[in-house]
């Protein structure tokens, strides 16, 4: 299954996101995506929670079962998610989101195995430790300078 065109460069951004503690930062920005556009995204709305759900949940050392590379793939997707210049930028109506779906979409199919084992572990946990997980970080605001692939 091939990467998406320039996706690499997320991946990259991922890594450095990742080591810096920039995470929060990208999380609340995805957040703030997710309800800004609110309607625009309903299709969405679901995996990237998942996605943010199990990047909280890493970024807590509450789950560590998953592979390095499957992490850098989905911090790498959710940074070209909240990116407004990828290769459609967001603006354009009615086709701005159409590659961060398939960005999106070419993740999750990948890495369904990764999704599917914090599904499961995120259904062994008690209600309260889940509402800890699907809560954002406080975080500063994420500047786009941080962005730039």
């Amino acid at each position: 299954m091939k990467a998406p065109w320039n996706f690499s460069r997320y991946l990259k951004l991922a890594q450095n996101f990742l080591g810096n503690g920039r995470l929060p930062a990208l999380l609340a920005a995805t957040t703030k995506k997710i309800t800004k556009k609110g309607p625009a995204l309903s299709g969405l709305k679901e995996d990237l929670s998942l996605l943010q759900s199990l990047c909280i949940a890493w970024w807590r050392g509450e789950y560590r079962a998953i592979s390095h590379e499957a992490l850098l793939a989905f911090v790498g997707a959710l940074l070209y998610f909240v990116t407004p210049l990828d290769a459609l930028p967001d603006w354009i109506l009615g086709v701005g989101f159409v590659d961060d779906i398939a960005v999106l979409a070419w993740v999750l199919r990948k890495w369904s195995d990764e999704l599917r084992m914090f599904r499961l572990w995120q259904s062994q946990q008690p209600a309260e430790k889940l509402k800890r997980i699907e809560h954002v970080p406080d975080s500063p605001v994420l500047e786009m300078e941080e962005l730039k692939p």
